[in-house]
């Protein structure tokens, strides 16, 4: 089975620049040095790679000698990363109002990246998931996801906004001065999820940017645009859905379809009309999983094998080699050397 190509917006990609070239380095340089060429953000419309961008997002950290710079400029909120899909969140009645608008088109921004608002302790977590393909998420990449969105609401409500608690996925830096510095609220590391936690409090905060008057409009140009995308947002919503519940074991297309606010036929229809079925769907979520979690040392093979909803050893192992060509074991060694090319694909299966 092919691999889906997850894609990012231009919007995004032209606010990764700025920030690059605003921390003294060479934007178009280090797009060159991942396939890209800068020039083509000025194509509003172009879609790019996602694995590209943590690409970039690695070579900068290196050049800048600045393993935070994910976290720069932190006071520089930027609504225009998130193009229309940011226009239709500020136009909101409130903060909960418009986090939820914006789930509703991230796909927009990027197909590589879920949020979703979970209950914890006080309110809220805004949760960021980001699907890596063969390259691992950098931590940058995430802690620029993260600040970001913290910072548009900060921006929206027109205060400061302080998390309740902040997490991140990645083992604790050397130094967490820049993490105090852009989130002034307790931090966790080595967390379960990427995210803030956002008291009901704030969420149910008057948005400064509201504008009842346009909010229509807003959502019927962010409908249009889901429409002109070559994917639909439906098989992008059942990824988040079924990794979340892939720890119980392999989820039934009926509990897809419901935590999608679908009937199970209309579920089935819509995945069919974009030329899926819902068993690849869950073995391509699987396998981007797998990528991710293998290439994360803190992992056991075990816990792996627990969270892609497998009840055994052996059936993770046979589907590590029909995705990679290789046992888990072997493709964790292979990733942490360097080398990304699956051996499967490169004998042509």
């Amino acid at each position: 089975m092919a691999q889906q190509i997850r894609t990012t917006s231009s919007s995004w990609m032209r606010g990764v620049a700025t920030t690059l070239k605003e921390q003294g380095l060479d934007a178009a340089m280090l797009f060159a040095e991942v396939g890209l060429s800068i020039e083509d953000l000025d194509d509003c419309d172009r879609r790019w790679p996602t694995e590209a961008l943590s690409r970039l997002w690695v070579l900068a950290a290196e050049r800048s000698g600045n393993p935070d710079i994910g976290l720069a400029n932190v006071d520089a909120p930027r609504p225009d990363h998130y193009g229309v899909a940011g226009y239709a969140m500020m136009s909101s009645p409130d903060l909960l109002t418009g986090l939820t608008r914006l789930i509703r088109y991230m796909c927009l921004v990027s197909d590589a990246v879920t949020i979703t608002l979970e209950h914890g302790h006080g309110g809220r977590w805004v949760r960021t998931d980001v699907f890596g393909g063969e390259c691992p998420i950098p931590r940058q990449r995430y802690d620029y996801g993260v600040v970001n969105l913290l910072n548009l609401c900060r921006w929206m409500l027109d205060r400061p906004l302080t998390p309740l608690a902040t997490r991140f996925s990645h083992a604790v830096p050397l130094s967490i001065a820049a993490y105090n510095n852009a989130f002034q609220s307790p931090l966790e590391f080595d967390a379960p999820f990427n995210g803030f936690l956002v008291s009901e409090q704030d969420l149910a905060c008057r948005l400064t940017t509201s504008a009842p008057e346009l909010t229509a409009i807003h959502d019927r140009i962010a409908d249009e645009a889901l429409e002109r995308l070559v994917k639909t947002d439906t098989a992008y919503r059942a990824r988040a859905a079924i990794a979340r519940l892939l720890p119980d074991g392999s989820p039934l297309r009926s509990a897809i379809a419901a935590a999608l606010g679908l009937s199970d036929r209309t579920f089935q229809r819509r995945l069919a009309d974009e030329g899926l079925s819902f068993s690849d769907l869950v073995d391509g979520t699987r396998r981007e999983l797998a990528q991710r979690h293998l290439a994360d040392p803190r992992l056991t093979l075990t816990d792996i094998g627990y969270l892609l909803g497998y009840s055994d050893q052996s059936t993770f192992f046979r589907a590590s080699n029909r995705w990679f060509g290789e046992s888990p074991g072997e493709y964790r060694t292979r990733v942490m050397n360097g080398h990304r090319q699956d051996k499967a694909l490169a004998r042509g299966a």
